[in-house]
């Protein structure tokens, strides 16, 4: 297991609901990464986030831990959900809000 891998099974065991994106909260670097955001903070749910362009291990260490080939990545309870389309789906669908919810 490598020291990426350790350190992303660390963060997605360590927070309820964390988002790796490019960029930051304040300051989304792509579209899906504020698509991303603008739904998490629509659903009013506490979230970390990750910066995947501040650390090239983690940028493509979180596209083997989860074999998803993408960025953003969302997980929850240290489960993979998925990327901003995905998470767009849940959330029409009402999904997205029990599944954060749940833990609330």
């Amino acid at each position: 297991m490598s020291t990426a891998h350790e350190r992303i099974d660390a963060l997605v065991k360590s927070n309820d609901v964390v988002l790796f994106m490019k960029g930051t909260a304040l300051f989304p670097q792509c579209g899906f990464s504020s698509r991303a955001i603008a739904i998490l903070e629509h659903l009013g749910t506490q979230y970390e986030t990750v910066d995947v362009l501040q650390d090239q291990e983690i940028r493509q260490g979180i596209k083997d831990y989860s074999d998803w080939p993408t960025i953003p990545q969302l997980y929850v309870k240290g489960e993979f959900v998925g990327g901003s389309d995905i998470m767009m789906e849940m959330f029409e669908s009402g999904e997205l809000k029990n599944l954060v919810a749940a833990d609330a």
